[in-house]
């Protein structure tokens, strides 16, 4: 028996749009309320100049302690384990328990199990899951084994997000040519994940002024199975909302696939006829994940 939950157990929260917030810049903090964005990264590592490290964690836990986020899940992103910041960037966010800390320069399930014993020690709530960076080559490498440490016992580990400007600068590969060169990458990010029930989140797309390329970049990931995409621009939301989002047709057409096989006739049948259409189990299945997450995403623009 499989320990990933189904679609029918697993409670989804959408993760279409996933914006990185400089922790230096109060005013991008108190932006950030308003912003459409389902997800929110208050970033201490790259977007934070080593003399200012200190201030942005201060204004960064000050400002989750604060709240006013609305239903905006709230990330905050750590320097790195290894760095001179990680016990003050670790104790920050136990102050402020956030929604999950991001993690970069994840390696090895050794790197999991070397933060989980960190965060725990630290005091964090069980309500602070540990979303973890893609970004290094021994990453991939290693993929399907990190991705394996969410069936640990005292397992914080939710998410993936992926660092495609880390993996091109240590590769070398291109993200021209719609990422041709990284797709094998992805593909392996996406699997792993979902094998063992963690979400994934695509890389940024830096040109934030190109809506066509970054509409085109959110479909790949889409396609690949990517749950949303890190943004580095409040202007790119609504198009990796859009993208990530089920349209009407399908959630309709999912419903209705929900409520044949709901029907007492249909309870031990594991094929059915829908309007001339032959529907398995699996497709219900796909069908009940779609729905939970078609819910879920009226139910945060309802409460954002």
């Amino acid at each position: 028996m499989s320990d990933v939950p189904s679609a029918t157990s697993k409670t989804f929260r959408p993760r279409r749009s996933v914006l990185y917030m400089p922790g230096a810049n109060a005013r991008a903090l108190e932006k950030a309320k308003t912003l459409p964005a389902d997800a929110l990264i208050l970033d201490l590592e790259d977007a934070v100049a080593p003399d200012m490290k200190a201030t942005a964690r201060d204004q960064v836990a000050a400002a989750v302690i604060a709240g006013g986020y609305g239903a905006r899940e709230v990330v905050i992103r750590t320097n790195a384990p290894d760095t001179q910041w990680w016990d003050a960037d670790l104790a920050a966010v136990v102050a402020a328990n956030p929604d999950a800390i991001l993690v970069p320069k994840v390696s090895s399930a050794d790197d999991i199990a070397s933060i989980t014993t960190d965060a725990r020690s630290a005091g964090i709530s069980d309500g602070t899951a540990l979303w973890v960076m893609i970004e290094t080559p021994l990453t991939i490498l290693n993929i399907a084994s990190i991705a394996a440490m969410a069936r640990e016992e005292d397992n914080l580990l939710t998410c993936f997000v992926l660092g495609t400007n880390d993996l091109a600068k240590d590769t070398g590969a291109s993200l021209a040519a719609s990422r041709f060169a990284m797709v094998p990458w992805l593909t392996q990010t996406v699997a792993a994940a979902h094998a063992y029930g963690l979400d994934v989140i695509d890389g940024v797309y830096n040109n934030f002024k190109d809506v066509e390329g970054l509409e085109a970049e959110c479909r790949q990931g889409a396609l690949m199975g990517m749950d949303g995409k890190t943004l580095i621009h409040p202007g790119q939301i609504e198009t990796a909302n859009r993208m990530f989002s089920p349209d009407v047709e399908t959630v309709d057409w999912s419903r209705k696939i929900i409520a044949a096989f709901d029907q007492p006739e249909n309870a031990n049948h594991g094929v059915i006829t829908v309007d001339g259409k032959m529907v398995e189990l699996l497709h219900a299945e796909i069908a009940r994940k779609t729905v939970a997450i078609a819910d879920a995403i009226d139910a945060l623009a309802t409460t954002a």
